[in-house]
């Protein structure tokens, strides 16, 4: 098993968790306020069957990037885990070429995740603009992660599927990696029709694939109904062998454990055939990431 997604991080090196408590997409987070060590993840992962994991950014100060990446190397070289990073790049620079030759420096690299997502509601809304997949800047700047051979780890909301399908076909030779399913926040039958119309337009990119993660973001609970659904509706738009399961621990971790999330998910999953359940926790992921 392999969890395609999750952090690991010091309170000292992200701005957001120090100081007073500041409203976040996915609630009160008091209780993840503090150091989130690699010893304490793996004893979170404990009886699951995770067998090896990808590291994502975690939004340390932008011209931290490099270092995000080395202090995470390290870990890595310490204790076996994790063993993957996806870091961070800023592609609307006019060339994003010298922080990518920095990051090669760490053997673990594998991908880079910016955030693009944008909402209307200020609260979700990261990205500085609705737009940044359809700029010719930014679609550039990705292309270049070829050079890598890196994934791009892409973020956002349903109403930008469709610029986000151009980025993708701007750049063929880059996987990129949907995070969280799309992110469905609008539960209305309005908002599952614009989600799921999205998501078709992503997968007709066949070099799109999409990460079952992070469900709980915007309901602030484990549901595991929730989760199935999400789940059969992505494998039938994807295919089992273009999804792949994360945690997004510690973030889950406000309101489950790994155990109840993990599985969530497996009930998610049971009935499908084996070579689908394979695929979606442990091929799709050691493919695209190299593990």
């Amino acid at each position: 098993m392999i969890d395609a997604h999750h952090h690991i991080w010091r309170q000292a090196d992200l701005p957001w968790l120090q100081g007073p408590e500041q409203p976040r997409i996915f609630g009160n987070y008091k209780s993840i306020m503090r150091d989130y060590p690699i010893t304490e993840y793996m004893q979170d992962i404990a009886r699951t069957g995770i067998e090896k994991s990808v590291y994502v950014q975690a939004n340390w100060p932008p011209e931290k990037f490099a270092d995000e990446a080395a202090w995470v190397q390290s870990v890595a070289e310490g204790h076996g885990w994790p063993h993957a990073i996806v870091g961070y790049a800023d592609f609307t620079v006019d060339d994003v070429g010298d922080q990518l030759r920095q990051l090669s420096a760490y053997s673990l690299m594998r991908g880079v995740r910016q955030q693009f997502h944008w909402h209307e509601k200020p609260l979700y809304r990261f990205a500085t603009r609705p737009d940044l997949p359809a700029d010719p800047l930014v679609q550039r700047n990705v292309a270049s992660l070829a050079d890598y051979d890196w994934s791009f780890d892409l973020q956002v909301f349903a109403p930008q599927m469709e610029d986000a399908a151009r980025l993708a076909r701007a750049c063929p030779q880059v996987t990129f990696i949907l995070q969280h399913a799309g992110m469905l926040e609008d539960q209305s039958a309005e908002g599952w029709a614009l989600w799921r119309d999205g998501m078709k337009r992503l997968a007709d990119c066949p070099n799109v694939t999409a990460k079952l993660s992070a469900f709980g973001t915007f309901i602030h609970r484990n549901d595991p109904d929730f989760i199935a659904r999400i789940v059969s509706e992505t494998v039938a738009i994807f295919g089992a062998d273009r999804c792949m399961y994360g945690s997004n621990f510690p973030i889950e971790k406000i309101w489950t454990s790994y155990g109840e999330l993990f599985d969530a998910f497996r009930a998610a999953t049971v009935h499908l055939p084996q070579n689908q359940q394979d695929a979606i926790f442990r091929e799709t992921a050691s493919r695209v990431y190299r593990l």
